[in-house]
């Protein structure tokens, strides 16, 4: 149902698999360059072990199998920063019956502000409304994550989305703690309309 891989102009999206476990570690792990930075605006922590990593990314798996995730690797192609490493996560989340999908991503930090989210935020798009014919996609960040805003805001305004608004007491932190978040959506409409 999805695409093992998907490639765009920098990027190569790759199927998250048990394979890409000590990988993922490395870089998710407690202690990892950044990974303070990284973890602040996000409902997960570091990874404390490999067995914690394994445990997530059987879940994606399964996800994908039962298709409630598709979860990819971030690669960078030949000549962007860390061309071939693993550059973060991203994916969609599936509420079939609503016709529907969360779009989710985390980035190590030398890729940031290169304009990589809105380029992978535009083949899961393709993805969601060209293949799986959804009617919504939504993204939603913390209010104090203004990186994520500007990036959010570029590709919503891009493919004709909006923002929905504050919801608030809707985010919970893996350490239990409850915020706000900001969400945005781009309906099937919106996207044929900007593509064409």
């Amino acid at each position: 149902m999805f695409p093992e891989t998907i490639e765009t102009d920098r990027l190569s999206l790759e199927r998250l698999t048990t394979d890409d476990v000590l990988d993922l570690y490395e870089h998710a792990r407690a202690g990892a360059p950044h990974i303070d930075e990284i973890t602040r605006h996000v409902n997960w922590d570091p990874h404390e072990t490999p067995g914690e990593t394994h445990e997530f990314v059987a879940a994606m798996e399964e996800g994908w199998d039962e298709r409630t995730h598709a979860t990819y690797v971030v690669r960078t192609r030949e000549g962007e920063p860390l061309a071939g490493d693993l550059g973060g996560t991203t994916g969609l989340e599936f509420d079939w019956d609503r016709r529907r999908a969360g779009l989710g991503l985390w980035l190590r930090k030398p890729l940031w502000g290169r304009g990589y989210s809105g380029e992978r935020a535009g083949a899961l798009l393709a993805l969601a409304f060209e293949r799986l014919d959804l009617d919504l996609v939504y993204v939603t960040h913390d209010p104090e994550n203004d990186a994520s805003r500007r990036a959010i805001e570029k590709y919503v305004e891009r493919f004709g989305g909006r923002r929905e608004g504050t919801v608030r007491n809707a985010l919970q932190y893996a350490s239990g703690r409850v915020a706000d978040e900001v969400r945005y959506s781009i309906s099937g409409a919106e996207y044929r309309a900007s593509v064409e």
